[in-house]
């Protein structure tokens, strides 16, 4: 009998050098980096190069990737006129997958495996896939789409493009935080799919395709919407504790609480509580931060009574009323999730292909107990067709 490890939970399945959790201090690092020191004086911009190139930036590469960043934002025409065919309907992620193909066949190197083509395409992706999220949104509703503004960051433009208007300086910079705060969170459900698909030796867009697909379910990135949901269903802080204590006897998840790795207070929801904290009064709509801060409050003191101490907030509790008081609808908050991680999906796959953290390239191939029948219902005689039904004791028509 093999050894199992149903989900693969805690188990290295390869070496990297882009990101590092320590569950039980609540320590996430990004190429030696604290987080806490990339949100206070890091921006997107510098994070994303930092997770490609394994190294912090100086002035003038700072200044030229945000210049190559800024010159491929411009979507091929025939991708925009595709998103007008779609059913207004379609779930942002399953548009964000599905457009993800068509950005791969507009990219002059696609084909190029060297690792600078790599890195080319990473700079595409990490340019476009907010102007497909803004277009789209605005698509949707049946508004003109804003063409994007060479003069705006990266989370300005997105802000921008969006609604449509600038941004104020804090709302952008709040925004570029939790880019920073999203970009890599190692060997999560998402990135693994994008490592094993590129294992194959599939392009850059084939493992983006599957990350897309694998974040966006809500026991991965879809969470931050089911806790936008949970929020707006409590109507005032009062209704907080009865709600919290009832989800709790019924043996019912609170969103946004837990993790598979973290078992203290997720480094990164520490940092959304105060960006929470902030917009929610800059903006008149400080209930949501604090309907948050009561459940959190409440349920903590609930989960300890219960004996479960180690179920704390997650990157998605405070990530969802940061969004919401941004305007951003909460269906497109798991899209927003994507166009952050896009940077650490990039750098793990080309970490992935040109084995930059072990010896060699590998393809993933795992394998399971099979745990099914032999021989079917039949038996182990092949029964033709015309004689199944009554062998297998199913009535006659």
């Amino acid at each position: 009998m093999r050894i199992k490890n149903m989900g693969l939970r805690g188990l290295a399945v390869a070496d990297t050098k882009i990101s590092f959790i320590d569950g039980e201090k609540g320590i996430l690092i990004y190429r030696g980096f604290r987080i806490e020191d990339l949100a206070k004086s890091s921006n997107f911009m510098e994070t994303a190069f930092l997770l490609l190139m394994g190294r912090l930036p100086d002035k003038s590469e700072a200044e030229a990737f945000q210049r190559q960043v800024v010159q491929a934002r411009r979507v091929p025409a025939f991708v925009l006129e595709t998103l007008r065919l779609l059913p207004s309907n379609a779930h942002p992620m399953d548009v964000l997958q599905a457009t993800v193909p068509l950005l791969a066949m507009a990219d002059p190197d696609l084909r190029d495996e060297t690792r600078d083509g790599n890195v080319r395409k990473a700079v595409r992706l990490i340019a476009r896939l907010p102007v497909v999220i803004a277009a789209w949104d605005r698509i949707r509703k049946g508004k003109d789409i804003f063409d994007p503004n060479p003069s705006l960051g990266h989370a300005a433009n997105f802000l921008w493009m969006l609604h449509g208007e600038n941004p104020s300086a804090s709302m952008a910079r709040a925004l570029d935080v939790c880019l920073v705060l999203h970009a890599d969170h190692t060997f999560n459900a998402s990135t693994f799919a994008c490592r094993e698909v590129v294992s194959t030796r599939a392009h850059m867009y084939a493992g983006v395709a599957a990350g897309v697909g694998a974040l966006s379910g809500e026991l991965h990135g879809g969470a931050n919407a089911r806790v936008m949901e949970m929020l707006k269903s409590l109507e005032n802080v009062d209704d907080v504790a009865g709600w919290v204590r009832g989800r709790l006897d019924r043996k019912e998840r609170i969103m946004g609480m837990g993790h598979a790795v973290y078992k203290t207070t997720d480094p990164r929801a520490n940092i959304l509580k105060e960006i929470s904290a902030r917009l929610g009064e800059e903006t008149g709509q400080p209930q949501w931060w604090r309907i948050s801060k009561t459940i959190e409050e409440v349920a903590l003191e609930e989960l300890e009574k219960r004996g479960k101490k180690d179920i704390k907030p997650n990157v998605d509790f405070y990530s969802a009323s940061v969004y919401h008081v941004m305007g951003i609808p909460a269906d497109l908050m798991t899209a927003i999730f994507a166009l952050s991680r896009i940077a650490g999906w990039c750098a793990h796959i080309i970490e992935e292909k040109f084995a930059e953290a072990q010896e060699k390239p590998m393809l993933y191939r795992p394998t399971a107990e099979y745990v099914g029948d032999y021989c079917g219902l039949v038996g182990c005689t092949y029964v033709p067709p015309e004689e199944r039904e009554q062998a297998a004791g199913v009535p006659s028509a």
